[in-house]
């Protein structure tokens, strides 16, 4: 049950101490919970089953050796050091980030040949230069000529190289120049020929394959992106240029198509956590995936035939609109039960037929919901709660900002 009482001058909440004389959010450490059930924690709370964890990363590290393929994991989900060392094999080596701010986390912490995978902004070029100096190998990406100036603009010192990936776009219809515009050609060429520039790689993101069903869709998106970048790359050579090649995203590597096998690496991410989206598309399962939301019911609305949640949209976020039959996640163990809605810090349960019987949920029992997506519901913790069977072995603290 939920633990909270008074001690001197302090209120104790089970994994954290809040001191009521110290200054508004100064959140002190508590005493280590190691060996205690993770039904002890304040809620909400993200629990990350470990486990489970290094069985998916360890499949992904099998699939790609089995492929022939570089590994190149990204960080974006859990943005963690202790993941990061599980998807890396503990090399501490070719990883892919979104922001800086992870960047410059994991190169504080003995991490190299990190690929900051998002369109170069100009604002960002100083610190990208510092991290290009400091690190053995450090890259960047872009897909406009503009951002290449920048990078003219700032050659490196003691002679080193801008290290550069060419974003293509092959169907994803996000960042990168379009696979069949000659535009992307001229770029690469214009990078290749530029002083001080390395052309290292062609980086292409198959986002589409989220909008499969099935693993035979998914294998689709992953052939198309996989010929198209192929292809690309085919006209490189006959300019007289080689470098990289490298697509990805957890569904098209979790069923990936041979020819992937003649790509220099892949990148997916969130298969070190998955989520409900996940087994929706048919890219895992459910008991694949390695977090949860622990809320706790703090309220019976008989009259609204509800009952009410401590996790409103700060603690699991509103990604997939609730479009889920369950609503915004699913209710572990609770099939009937929909989350309805969320405001800032509450959740609106409701049964999906019939009448509830609110004897099987009294005021502080604890329901668990599995994410639609956890890089959403990851980046509204400040702390992951770790555990082995239910049993907590630790925390996880992710660096956070851009």
């Amino acid at each position: 049950m939920f633990r909270r009482f008074l001690t001197g001058s302090r209120i104790i909440c089970r994994g954290l101490f809040l001191s009521k004389t110290n200054g508004p959010g100064d959140l002190n450490r508590a005493a280590s919970m190691e060996g205690e059930a993770i039904s002890t924690l304040c809620t909400p709370a993200l629990v990350v089953d470990v486990d489970k964890v290094k069985r998916n990363a360890q499949r992904m590290i099998e699939r790609c050796q089995n492929l022939g393929v570089q590994l190149r994991p990204h960080m974006k989900t859990h943005k963690t050091l202790e993941c990061a060392d599980i998807m890396t094999g503990g090399s501490r080596r070719c990883i892919v980030v979104s922001t800086l701010a992870e960047a410059c986390f994991y190169a504080d912490h003995g991490f190299d040949d990190i690929l900051y995978a998002y369109s170069l902004s100009f604002d960002k070029v100083e610190r990208c230069a510092a991290l290009s100096e400091r690190l053995d190998l450090f890259q960047v990406l872009l897909d406009h000529p503009d951002a290449l100036d920048q990078l003219k603009k700032r050659p490196l010192k003691d002679g080193r190289l801008w290290h550069v990936w060419l974003k293509l776009d092959c169907g994803n219809g996000r960042a990168g120049v379009l696979h069949s515009d000659p535009e992307a050609l001229r770029l690469a060429q214009a990078i290749a020929k530029t002083e001080g520039v390395e052309l290292t790689g062609v980086y292409a993101h198959c986002g589409n394959s989220y909008n499969c069903r099935g693993v035979e869709q998914i294998q689709a998106v992953a052939q198309e992106t996989t010929d198209l970048t192929l292809q690309f790359m085919e006209k490189l050579k006959a300019v007289g240029i080689t470098c990289k090649s490298s697509i990805g995203s957890t569904p098209s590597c979790n069923h990936p198509v041979k020819d992937m096998g003649r790509l220099s690496e892949v990148h997916p991410g969130n298969y070190g956590f998955y989520d409900v989206q996940q087994s929706v598309i048919g890219s895992c399962t459910l008991d694949d995936v390695a977090v949860r939301v622990l809320t706790r019911v703090i309220g019976h609305c008989p009259h609204r035939n509800q009952l009410l949640i401590d996790c409103g949209w700060t603690g699991i976020s509103l990604d997939g609109a609730g479009k889920l039959p369950t609503g915004y996640a699913v209710i572990e163990g609770h099939p009937n039960l929909k989350l309805l809605s969320m405001t800032q810090e509450h959740g609106r349960v409701e049964p999906m037929s019939g009448q509830l019987d609110y004897s099987k949920y009294p005021l502080g029992s604890l329901l668990t919901l599995i994410p639609y997506h956890s890089c959403a519901s990851a980046a509204m913790h400040p702390v992951y709660y770790v555990h082995s069977e239910g049993r907590l072995v630790g925390k996880w603290t992710p660096t956070r900002g851009w």
